[in-house]
């Protein structure tokens, strides 16, 4: 049983022999792919277990958060919701280092949800930033971050139904305005540049659609 697995973790030796990290990468990893159902009923036990391995060892923070990434449940909300409160307890144990190497995998995946039209799994993502160890980890590495977030947060104030999820996209931008304000100012630049670009491109293409119909006779309604 997965509760009997966390206490032979927890008796592992330091530092830990390569088949007791193979067992953490070939097994209990991919144990997060099952469906929702299926992983509700051991999941609480595999987070255990695995946060076990990072207690023990710091430097598995990067296989352990891209396998994480890896395996992410993008259509299934209740498994999200699942995921981003492991994702967090696994942030918690994780230090700097190791959450530079991954942060720009992990924070595109965090834009996604972000963004996500099921309010509990946007709301939940919001909610890391709560967390002032987290918040310390991110200010670190807010070079690769920002920019990989910025045009998620920048969607959310005016494209995401949920007021309450509106109210923490706020307090997030205020966050990142106050921890680097030059490098907000340098998002927001690039995040306009891209959508007018993106704005020109459409209307080029729309135009170039009308003087073709025009030419073959069709007219547009």
């Amino acid at each position: 049983a997965p509760q009997a697995l966390g206490s032979i973790i927890n008796g592992f030796a330091l530092p830990l022999k390569d088949e007791h990290k193979q067992f953490l990468s070939r097994a209990l990893i991919p144990l997060h792919k099952p469906s929702g159902s299926c992983i509700q009923q051991y999941h609480q036990q595999l987070s255990y277990c695995i946060t076990q391995y990072l207690e023990k060892d710091p430097k598995l923070a990067d296989v352990i958060l891209r396998g994480l990434v890896k395996y992410w449940p993008h259509t299934n909300s209740q498994k999200e919701v699942m995921f981003l409160n492991e994702l967090e307890e696994l942030l918690e144990l994780t230090q700097s280092a190791e959450f530079a190497k991954v942060a720009e995998p992990l924070f595109r995946l965090i834009a996604r949800c972000i963004n996500s039209p099921h309010f509990q799994v946007a709301e939940r993502a919001l909610f890391l930033w709560n967390n002032e160890y987290i918040v310390s980890l991110i200010a670190k590495s807010r070079e690769v971050i920002l920019p990989v977030l910025y045009p998620a947060l920048e969607a959310n104030t005016t494209k995401h139904w949920n007021s309450t999820v509106h109210g923490l996209t706020f307090n997030v931008q205020k966050l990142f305005m106050d921890m680097d304000g030059r490098l907000w100012e340098e998002c927001t630049k690039r995040h306009k540049e891209n959508v007018d670009r993106a704005s020109a491109a459409q209307q080029a293409r729309k135009q170039k659609w009308e003087q073709l119909e025009k030419s073959v006779g069709v007219t547009v309604r």
